[in-house]
């Protein structure tokens, strides 16, 4: 035995009728670590017992000037500006769902992108097909229209396919975006799923990094947080978008439940609950639990679920807004498709706002599944995306299902514009200021961003570490400097703590880990509790102008750990004879010794019986009871080799009792194998007490005045956005919204909606008009979302009809954009019509004198009523309503017939 430590433009003639645009471009351009128990990969199928102003050109003009004059501007934390929405436009329900995604989230209408080419299912596309349909388009787009280093999140919604494969080798849709497809290459077997590709190690994973500064360095290009948005149908979908919307900011104290199950195989992540719970406790607002239960149901109020199981039920509204859960299982991704085990959707279905399945048999090895680590990031702050790619090595199988901007712990500032009135009018270059507060002092400010109608133009202002300033950490009174260099950064300032930190004299004591922009601190002393081991922090300007660093401690003394001390024996799988005996020998902290002895009695018994003997006597001995002693349990294993582990476990969590030793040795005629001794230290790291430090940068107050030039800009109606960003790497954002108008030119245009209303109904067609003040007009044209609807060429004026079906069900901006023969250009003001989808037959109730007839509407659809005296003779046009809340009604004033028949239809405006 061995101990093991484990994207054509369409030119039309005046009043021309475009019912299905078809262009290319789909823009707006107006302008860890510690040591984890490794286990041998088991197919889990089958279950086995184991270790437990612009057109075109100008558009790409603009993108290139951008990239020059900008070139190190990054984006993380994520808001609606970061998102990428992909929808498919041969389906209603990805439409309706992507616009209204776009709605709650204000995505911009240029961040939407349609599948090309693609009349597919929703299941299984090639990777040459994913290629065309998906990636290319986007890929141009986001060029195109200046958004490649804008959008660091990719939404699918629905009705796309959720597989790629190629060769043999099936990855998820999502992992495909994040970082490219991996391919297996191991022996064609009915297992080869099961095996790790090589350049499939996902090294964004643990980092704690802010997301486009350290993307997935096995990605052939663009990496992106790659969600999908889908469920049975469109009601449970959007489902899933409310719970992350309604998330953010509400920092929820539903508890998060770690489940370890009765399936060995499928609960092996429970050697990770811990490690995850130990550091959730330290964040100090995420209420981790550790449980052992197979089933959620009839479970409600939780906050987040991880289990392993095949199948199990659970019930609605088992989860609070912002909720992650998924299950470790074989196909909990293979969603829309036969499949007997519990998948993703059943989470989503009962509230989470975010889950995560396998697509293909992935086997149970760690790394292919979501560390439970995703809801400490989660409590730090991050969106469900980063949560969920953090916490995965190897996500190539995976699939990830969910609201991506969901953060029920991020800390949003305030802000505002000053003196600037909505509306105002602004030429040439103008002086604007704005005001940003952070939400308490440990959460400071450091960049402004500045978005115009939704896309990126320039960075205001970034706050970066000051060189000269001073950080000190003391640990037990003995206290550590670090002077910020030059060109630091937060995780560079991280790893110099760190470092010296474990130089100073306090080493022997004390150990630090930089992760990103935090500092992991344990405590090596078994004599000492976390409450004696205190810690301090402070900043100031040092030698620099001022203090723009700050170093905090999240708390003030260590916390002890709740981890358990183990030592792990594997059991050899060897022929024993009657007499071969296996003993256990117990030091306690006190010096105690304790010996247990199982023997073997019956020829052919194996050494599992043996153990199995040896672990009940350590369970039932009296002097090993209490928090000073030990217990034991034995996991079976499926290696020809190692029939099993017997794993020693101490009565009491904490560091101290990882110096109990255990001596395991074996007598036996066939003088099998050497003793063994060694301490309870095979999970050393998660016993020891432990705390964080946290590198930040910024100022709580950031007042800011900066020139706007608006003659780069096309005169009309604009949206400025300035965006702060929290100065650590969360990233949380303070976005602040203003219109305003550009006046520099005399160039004009008038904007009519010629059919449609603020509510038209999505199979009806909209028409606008526009008309320029000018007979030197180069061109117009329409916009709204997902990009250009159409340009007309050489006249002053335009009639532009569009389809309602075309861009689904939702609400719509539509303005025009028309540039004079000298260049010059102006935007229209902006209509937002909403679409309103195809209605089910609903039920009619008629009463009163005169008769009253009443049902369920929809607030802007037109209702027409119809009657018949006889129904033989048909029925006859009455009268229209347009009802203005979710109640029609209309009474027939006609009182001399007995009986009259009704119908009541909704038709488009």
């Amino acid at each position: 035995m061995c101990c093991v430590e484990t994207t054509k433009r369409v030119f039309l003639k005046s009043g021309a009728r475009l019912s299905q645009p078809q262009h290319a471009r789909a823009c707006s351009c107006s302008e860890k670590s510690g040591a984890i128990l490794l286990l041998h990969a088991l197919r889990l199928r089958q279950p086995r017992s184991i270790i437990g102003k612009l057109p075109e050109v100008a558009c790409r003009v603009l993108a290139a000037l951008l990239i020059a004059l900008f070139p190190s501007f990054a984006f993380a934390g994520g808001s609606g500006l970061n998102v990428l929405v992909v929808v498919n436009p041969t389906s209603p329900d990805s439409l309706a769902l992507g616009n209204d995604y776009c709605e709650l989230r204000h995505v911009p209408p240029q961040n939407v992108v349609r599948l090309q080419n693609w009349t597919g299912g929703n299941v299984t596309w090639t990777r040459a097909q994913f290629d065309v349909a998906l990636l290319d388009p986007l890929l141009a787009s986001l060029a195109e229209c200046g958004l490649d280093r804008q959008v660091d999140f990719v939404l699918l919604s629905m009705d796309i396919p959720y597989e790629v494969t190629e060769a043999g080798s099936v990855n998820s849709t999502t992992s495909v975006l994040f970082y490219g497809f991996k391919p297996n290459i191991a022996p064609p077997s009915p297992f080869m799923t099961c095996s790790t590709p090589p350049f499939s190690f996902n090294s964004y994973a643990f980092s704690e990094s802010i997301f486009r500064d350290s993307p997935p360095l096995t990605a052939p290009a663009n990496a992106f947080l790659a969600m999908m948005l889908t469920a049975a149908d469109l009601g449970l979908a959007k489902l899933t978008v409310d719970q992350g919307v309604a998330s953010d900011g509400t920092f929820p104290t539903a508890p998060i439940l770690l489940a370890t199950t009765s399936d060995s195989s499928r609960s092996v992540r429970s050697v990770l609950f811990d490690d995850a719970l130990f550091d959730a406790r330290i964040q100090g607002n995420a209420q981790v639990v550790l449980t052992n239960q197979d089933s959620p149901y009839g479970l409600t109020g939780l906050l987040g679920y991880q289990t392993g199981l095949q199948n199990f039920s659970i019930l609605p509204g088992t989860f609070v807004p912002g909720a992650m859960a998924d299950n470790l299982t074989s196909y909990g991704g293979a969603i829309l498709v036969p499949n007997d085990q519990t998948t993703l959707l059943a989470f989503l279905a009962a509230g989470a706002a975010g889950s995560y399945g396998t697509v293909v048999e992935p086997c149970n090895g760690l790394a292919k599944f979501p560390s439970p680590r995703n809801y400490f990031y989660q409590a730090r702050g991050f969106s469900l995306a980063e949560c969920y790619y953090q916490s995965l090595s190897n996500p190539f199988q995976g699939l990830l299902v969910g609201e991506p901007l969901a953060a029920p712990f991020a800390r949003r500032g305030a802000g505002s514009w000053s003196s600037l009135p909505l509306g105002a009018v602004l030429s040439g270059t103008t002086n604007l200021a704005l005001q940003f507060t952070a939400s308490d002092a440990s959460h400071p400010l450091q960049q402004v961003d500045l978005f115009i109608d939704g896309t990126f133009l320039q960075t205001l202002t970034n706050i970066a570490p000051t060189p000269g300033n001073l950080l000190q950490v003391s640990v037990n009174g003995g206290t550590n400097n670090y002077t910020i260099p030059q060109s630091a950064s937060l995780q560079s300032i991280a790893a110099g703590v760190s470092d010296a930190i474990n130089s100073s004299s306090n080493a022997a004591q004390v150990s630090a880990l930089a992760v990103g922009d935090r500092i992991e601190m344990h405590s090596m002393d078994p004599a000492k509790d976390g409450g004696q081991v205190s810690l301090a922090s402070g900043a100031s300007a040092g030698s620099g102008d001022s203090c723009t660093t700050f170093l905090r401690a999240s708390r003030s003394d260590f916390l002890d750990s709740p981890a358990f001390a183990v030592a792990l024996f594997p059991v050899t799988n060897v022929a024993l004879v009657p007499g071969d005996s296996l003993q256990l020998d117990i030091v306690k902290t006190n010096g105690t010794r304790v010996t247990l002895s199982a023997t073997n009695l019956n020829v052919g018994d194996s050494p599992l019986q043996i153990a199995e003997s040896l672990a009940n006597l350590v369970n039932s001995s009296a002097a090993l009871q209490g928090p000073d002693g030990v217990g034991a349990q034995l996991y079976t294993s499926n290696s020809s080799a190692i029939a099993g582990t017997l794993f020693i476990q101490a009565g009491a969590p904490g560091l101290a009792p990882s110096q109990i030793q255990a001596t395991l040795s074996i007598s036996s005629t066939n003088n099998l194998m050497p003793t063994i001794t060694t301490l309870l230290n095979s999970n050393l790291r998660d016993t020891q007490p432990r705390n964080h430090l946290y590198i930040t940068a910024g100022v709580t107050n950031l007042s800011l005045v900066f020139p706007l030039d608006t003659t780069a800009l096309a005169d009309g109606q604009h949206d400025l956005t300035a965006v702060a960003y929290e100065g650590s790497h969360v990233r949380t954002q303070t976005p602040i919204t203003q219109s305003v108008v550009i006046s520099n030119t005399p160039l004009a245009a008038a904007f009519v909606t010629v059919a449609g209303d603020t509510n038209s109904a999505v199979e009806g067609t909209l028409a606008f008009s526009v008309s320029a003040n000018t007979n030197a007009t180069a061109a117009i044209e329409l916009f709204s979302t997902g990009g250009s609807l159409g340009v007309i060429s050489n006249q002053a004026s335009a009639t532009f009809s569009i389809s309602g079906t075309y861009l689904g069900a939702g609400p719509h901006p539509f303005y025009a954009i028309v540039t004079s023969s000298n260049g010059s250009q102006y935007r229209t003001e902006t209509k937002w019509i909403r679409l309103l989808a195809e209605e089910s037959p609903f039920p009619l109730a008629i009463g009163g004198t005169p008769r009253v007839i009443s049902w369920p509407a929809l607030a802007g659809r037109r209702y027409d009523i119809l009657s018949a005296d006889i129904l033989t003779s048909g029925f006859q046009f009455r009268a229209s309503i347009l009802p203005t809340n979710d109640f029609g009604q209309w009474m027939d004033s006609e009182s001399n017939h007995a009986s009259r028949f009704y119908r009541v239809r909704s038709s488009p405006q």
